[in-house]
């Protein structure tokens, strides 16, 4: 081989070698292909969580191409799209389960495929997935405790259920319902389904109230069903409201403050005085889902279960946010001037986990910072 040919062999392997590298670069620079795959939809903390995941892949967007897709309260639609997104390449999906087990052999046939899957609130038992979760038995036992004890242990209680089948409405209605057979002398008159919306709540309790006085109800419990029991109890001509238990509403917790603090604001939508405990499931557990699944993805070792912050807000610590500042929830505000969100907006939003979310992710899915 003469020195020339040699020569020119070696240029053309080098520029291969070059180009590879090249290659093999430019792969690593692209972003991650990640799935948010979302069950029911029909209510405002979906929406939220839909917000925040989005804006937790803003802050991130030189390391996440993110694809929302929505299968709606059936399984089996779910399944489907899982598996669509499998085959479409995802490398991680971020799921809401609508069932705790239905979903398994096609989160399996992920993980198996090198698909990183989380889910988040609602928890699934595969055990290849990594659950962001709420202690949803803490939540509904103090709520719960909290209810009995304003009734004196005694009366007639509405307690309303959620999503049927979901993980969270399971856990929290078998805590709840332990903790009131602790009191024989509570009784649970009437159980309607609200499926964590105001609107199926409201219809859900007037329905319940058409046969009932207010006068005969001495508590109540369950997701979305204090704002509109207070509601119609003010439109009924009451005065005073009756013990309610828990949602994360800003609507409640607004109505929890004290009579007429905020100027300027309209009943029901208006400090009342009202007798709460609100705790609800954090809405950014699917951004706190995403940020761990980005870990995940870059060789980091993460929990397989990841517990999101758990605030009791009753009338004796409710603290006002006039703007929705980051300085104003860091400093531990809770509640949100009326006139910056809808009733129905869930105001447990800060998490000291991820800086990247906060008011304005929320609310219409724009990061708060950069994540690098």
């Amino acid at each position: 081989m003469t020195k020339t040919n040699g020569a020119r062999r070696a240029a053309i392997c080098c520029a291969a070698l070059v180009a590879c590298a090249g290659i093999a670069h430019a792969q690593e620079d692209k972003p991650h292909k990640i799935f948010l795959s979302m069950s029911y939809v029909g209510n405002d903390w979906q929406a939220e969580a839909q917000n925040m995941v989005t804006a937790m892949a803003k802050a991130h967007s030189d390391e996440v191409d993110l694809q929302i897709q929505v299968a709606g309260p059936v399984a089996q639609k779910q399944i489907q799209q899982i598996n669509a997104m499998v085959q479409a390449g995802a490398e991680a999906i971020i799921v809401y389960p609508i069932s705790p087990t239905a979903l398994n052999p096609a989160i399996k046939n992920a993980c198996d495929k090198g698909v990183v899957v989380f889910a988040y609130d609602s928890s699934v038992t595969e055990t290849c997935v990594y659950n962001v979760v709420t202690d949803q038995v803490a939540l509904a036992t103090q709520s719960a405790e909290w209810v009995a004890e304003q009734m004196d242990h005694k009366g007639n209680l509405i307690f309303m259920t959620g999503v049927p089948g979901t993980s969270v409405d399971t856990d929290r209605n078998t805590a709840a319902k332990a903790v009131f057979a602790k009191y024989p002398d509570i009784k649970i008159v009437a159980e309607p389904s609200g499926m964590w919306s105001q609107a199926v709540a409201r219809k859900a309790l007037t329905e319940v109230m058409a046969t009932m006085s207010w006068d005969e109800i001495q508590g109540i419990w369950g997701a979305t069903a204090c704002v509109q029991a207070w509601s119609l109890q003010l439109e009924a001509g009451g005065k005073k409201l009756v013990p309610c238990g828990t949602e994360g509403t800003n609507g409640m917790r607004v109505m929890m403050l004290p009579k007429d603090s905020v100027e300027g604001a309209a009943t029901p939508y208006a400090p009342l005085s009202a007798p709460g405990i609100s705790l609800e499931s954090h809405p950014g557990a699917g951004a706190v889902a995403l940020k761990l699944a980005l870990d995940v993805l870059g060789g980091k070792e993460v929990p397989k279960t990841t517990l999101m912050p758990l605030e009791a807000v009753t009338s004796k610590n409710a603290k006002l946010c006039e703007t929705g500042s980051y300085d104003e929830l860091a400093a531990g505000c809770n509640v949100f001037n009326p006139a910056l969100v809808p009733s129905g907006w869930f105001a447990n939003i800060s998490n000291a986990a991820t800086p990247e979310v906060g008011f304005q992710a929320a609310l219409v899915g724009q990061p708060e910072i950069s994540g690098q």
